[in-house]
């Protein structure tokens, strides 16, 4: 065997791996875009306009007018789309009153308690524990200026039980309909949230200053990232993806710092750390299931 060719299954796993890094990049840059749109828009808002257009979006590439939907299969997208609607709205509703890292840390608590709860290992009880520690590092014990907005958690943390929700009902409607179930459950979550953002923000949400932005957010935040997760998935173990993508709360809390000036302090870095390390611990851990 040629040395070449041993370095083959190395190479083969880079450009997934630095795809899904620059998928993670463009979620957490998209965020921090949308940001910069709640002045204007709302948090309410650019939630609704990132479902639309990312609706549009995914619509246009997935077709999911193909399917043929029976009762069980629009049972099976219709809770799909709500979670995808409350996990985008209440991640929104919470960054609007704390950083953006330590947002998407709390979050991550959501699909790790899943992950846990579906486990039959008693060790992964230890990550647990793990990411309570990080949980409470980073939840307001005071009234002090580093003190989190409470509001702000607790819709960081609703976000991620809809989080948990997605997965769930995820898999049941992908053996309904496969990957266009994902076009359908945007479209239902557009439809959910979009009377809440005109609420808001009514028709100044359709203002030319405001569209581009929207459309870069629903780009960077969901179509793009998607495409090349869906790639990836292809092409690296279940295991192997969903330690990486734990990567995704420091890269929030870089993304912040970089394009937001959003500074965190020690102990909330160490709470992220935290956090990030028991979402890898426990999907590292569990083997080929």
């Amino acid at each position: 065997m040629t040395s070449a060719t041993r370095s083959t299954p190395r190479q083969s796993a880079l450009l997934p791996i630095t795809l899904l890094v620059i998928a993670m990049i463009s979620i957490q840059g998209g965020a921090a875009l949308a940001k910069t749109l709640f002045p204007a828009a709302g948090a309410i808002g650019t939630s609704a306009l990132r479902l639309l257009f990312s609706a549009i979006m995914l619509t246009l590439a997935m077709r999911p007018w193909r399917l043929r939907m029976d009762r069980a299969g629009w049972l099976a997208a219709l809770p799909y789309g709500l979670s995808l609607a409350g996990m985008n709205l209440l991640f929104y509703m919470s960054v609007e009153r704390i950083p953006l890292g330590i947002a998407v840390a709390i979050e991550f608590t959501g699909p790790l308690v899943l992950a846990v709860l579906s486990s039959r290992r008693a060790t992964d009880l230890l990550w647990i524990v793990l990411a309570a520690c990080g949980l409470w590092v980073l939840l307001p014990h005071d009234g002090g200026g580093g003190a989190l907005d409470p509001w702000g958690v607790f819709f960081a943390a609703a976000a991620g039980v809809c989080w948990a929700a997605y997965i769930v009902y995820g898999r049941r409607a992908s053996l309904k309909g496969g990957v266009p179930m994902v076009a359908l459950a945007s479209i239902v979550a557009a439809a959910a949230v979009l009377p809440l953002g005109l609420a808001q923000g009514g028709t100044a949400l359709f203002s030319l200053e405001i569209l581009p932005y929207a459309l870069g957010v629903a780009l960077l935040s969901s179509a793009l990232p998607y495409g090349l997760e869906v790639w990836v998935l292809a092409r690296l173990p279940a295991r192997v993806f969903g330690t990486l993508l734990s990567l995704e709360a420091a890269c929030a809390a870089l993304s912040g710092l970089v394009f937001l000036g959003e500074t965190l302090t020690l102990a909330q870095w160490l709470g992220v750390a935290a956090i990030a390390s028991a979402s890898a611990g426990v999907t590292a851990t569990r083997g080929r299931d």
